[in-house]
């Protein structure tokens, strides 16, 4: 009997977590740069306030707001540039203060150089006065130290993408390196006489080989590493001696098939993994119904079907959840209930997963249910689910879409 989707995605999911808990990776220490859009492995306690001193917040001038209230014409000040110490501000002055300069001791307050009378900075000159507003309130455009964050409370929580937000925080806060959690380390591999790699020279009865490059961008845009990948030809005993030299080199998390797990004649990784833990099965899903799952010398397995529509679908429905969830890494696509275009029939015994385009209204359908419509696929940017018991769906009617 066929796996539900639900069932078999909980399995892949037991089986990645299994793997990373067996292999227990040690977080990697980065720059800021190479940290992009990886998952904070510890948590970051800010090592400085920021800001790291009272600023004013605009150009003007640096007033005791207390003498502001009793006199409005001030001694003008030696001038407070951004980057510099700023002294001390003597009673009865005002200081030229620019945006992002520190605030001088005996001041409280910014009095904006377009309320200032004259509302432009002169060349100092002693005796230089200007005349300020009778009422400044205290902490007017005054930038107070520690009112972004102060220093040793929590500046980022592990678990937390760092995104350009994130590291431009610890960038403010000096932090130069940070530790991520390890990503996922998968060998990639694709079966079959007829496959070749893009650039070769077809012969008759030959495609060329897109389940490589399709899955290893998916792994990679899912922050997987693929630590190697290759295409094998339909032999169990060249297979099993190439695999083993991969499992060996590269010491993967997961080790990742397609094609050759369905029930033809020349199923190689079907026949050259028979006497491994791994269960060759069903999933009530169309396209990728056949799946593979299990472990191959200790390491984690999955085999997807090998048309490259399946391998996606497989991927983006068992694969990818699994990542989201185990490492939180990627980000879960996007769910929407949306109406659909046109009417749809669907198989009532599957989980139907059409590929289909949203415009933000509505969902069409892009090419039909086959397995081997990779170009359709290419013009989708949504998946669109037809759960097991709908045989049809009328036009208008909102469906699920996983935006891509």
């Amino acid at each position: 009997m066929a796996a539900t989707v639900a069932e078999h995605r909980k399995a892949v999911t037991e089986l990645v977590r299994a793997a990373v808990q067996r292999n227990g990776r040690q977080d990697d220490t980065v720059g800021l740069l190479e940290a992009r859009n990886r998952i904070l492995a510890r948590d970051i306690s800010a090592p400085v306030s920021l800001p790291p001193f009272a600023n004013s917040q605009m150009d003007g001038y640096a007033v005791d707001s207390a003498a502001a209230g009793s006199r409005s014409e001030f001694t003008v000040a030696e001038t407070i540039a951004a980057g510099y110490p700023a002294p001390p501000l003597a009673a009865g002055f005002a200081a030229p203060i620019m945006t992002g300069a520190m605030l001088p001791a005996g001041a409280d307050a910014v009095v904006p150089i377009e309320q200032a009378d004259p509302d432009g900075f002169r060349t100092p000159a002693p005796g230089l006065t200007v005349r300020l507003p009778a009422s400044v309130p205290a902490g007017q455009f005054v930038r107070a130290e520690g009112s972004d964050v102060a220093a040793g409370t929590l500046a980022l929580a592990a678990g937390t993408r760092l995104k350009p937000a994130q590291l431009g925080l610890l960038a403010a806060l000096g932090v130069a390196e940070v530790a991520v959690r390890p990503r996922l380390r998968v060998l990639l591999l694709s079966t079959g006489d007829e496959v070749i790699a893009p650039g070769g020279a077809l012969g008759p009865g030959q495609i060329f080989d897109a389940n490589t490059t399709l899955l290893a961008a998916a792994l990679a845009e899912a922050g997987a590493d693929v630590a190697g990948s290759r295409i094998l030809a339909d032999s169990p005993e060249d297979f099993l001696a190439r695999l083993h030299e991969d499992l060996e080199r590269h010491e993967p998390d997961l080790l990742l098939t397609s094609g050759g797990i369905s029930k033809g004649a020349f199923e190689v990784v079907k026949q050259a993994l028979a006497r491994d833990q791994v269960e060759f099965g069903s999933v009530a899903m169309q396209p990728g119904g056949p799946q593979a799952i299990g472990t191959v010398a200790g390491v984690a397995y999955l085999g997807f079907p090998g048309n490259p529509v399946s391998s996606l679908v497989s991927f983006e429905t068992f694969l990818r959840p699994a990542l989201s969830e185990v490492l939180g890494d990627p980000e879960p696509r996007t769910v929407l209930q949306v109406p659909l275009a046109e009417a749809v029939q669907s198989p009532e015994a599957k989980h139907q997963i059409r590929r289909g385009h949203y415009d933000g209204g509505s969902v069409t359908l892009i090419g039909g249910p086959g397995s081997h419509l990779l170009h359709a696929l290419a013009a989708s940017n949504a998946l669109v689910h037809f759960p097991v018991g709908v045989t049809e769906v009328p036009a208008g009617r909102n469906v699920e879409v996983w935006l891509l």
